[in-house]
């Protein structure tokens, strides 16, 4: 079975992206290692911790250089809504980068911290999903039909926390982020169907769907579940 490992900010992060590749490769049984942050038993984060500067610390590690030895694929997720604080402008003296041109800075970046002839031998084994600006902005086609609002990439959260207090009764605390909230706000995305309709409607989503197609990666039967 192909193998991916999940290289996340946090947690949450690793739950919306196990949920898109449910529906992207319309299979709820995946071979999915959570390398950066780990789970434990109980499906926790084991550290408690992550943000990005733990993102670009295991890029830089032998663990990843080791991991990519024996998983398939490797998935690297980051935000861009402090890339000021790894280095990366939001704009130059032409104005605010685009998404695709903010992603692609960041590509960059993480091709400088693994060392360009290391990223050269294995980039078809590592997938970007860099989120602009959170990965929040990822689930805003799941809940409006406004084109505006489902292509968002500022203040996501809010935005986001409108509908989901109206459908689910509940609100995502930017600072103590509950993981069940996640697993119920971005499980439609299991659905082949209903990412395959939504995915293009978010810029920075549409690229990360868009570098999982690009590796024409088989697996199993893709008859609907």
């Amino acid at each position: 079975m192909i193998s991916f490992g999940l290289v996340t900010e946090g947690l949450t992060d690793q739950i919306v992206i196990e949920n898109i590749l449910a529906g992207y490769f319309n299979s709820p049984d995946l071979d999915i290692r959570q390398l950066q942050p780990e789970r434990d038993k109980d499906n926790e984060n084991k550290s408690t911790y992550g943000g990005w500067t733990l993102v670009f610390n295991y890029c830089k590690s032998r663990d990843f250089q080791e991991a990519l030895q024996f998983i398939d694929y490797i998935i690297i997720q980051i935000d861009t809504d402090v890339s000021e604080d790894y280095n990366i402008p939001k704009q130059d003296e032409n104005g605010e980068f685009t998404p695709q041109q903010l992603i692609e800075k960041v590509i960059e970046k993480f091709r400088g911290a693994s060392g360009d002839d290391f990223y050269s031998k294995y980039q078809q084994k590592i997938i970007f999903a860099i989120s602009v600006h959170s990965i929040e902005c990822w689930l805003l086609p799941l809940y409006y039909t406004d084109p505006k609002k489902k292509s968002k990439f500022k203040n996501c959260l809010d935005t986001l926390n409108r509908p989901v207090q109206k459908k689910h009764n509940f609100t995502i605390d930017a600072h103590a982020k509950n993981p069940e909230y996640y697993r119920v706000i971005s499980e439609q995305y299991r659905k082949h169907k209903v990412l395959m309709k939504h995915y293009s409607e978010n810029p920075s989503l549409k690229t990360f769907i868009e570098e999982i197609k690009s590796r024409d990666i088989k697996i199993g039967d893709e008859e609907d579940w």
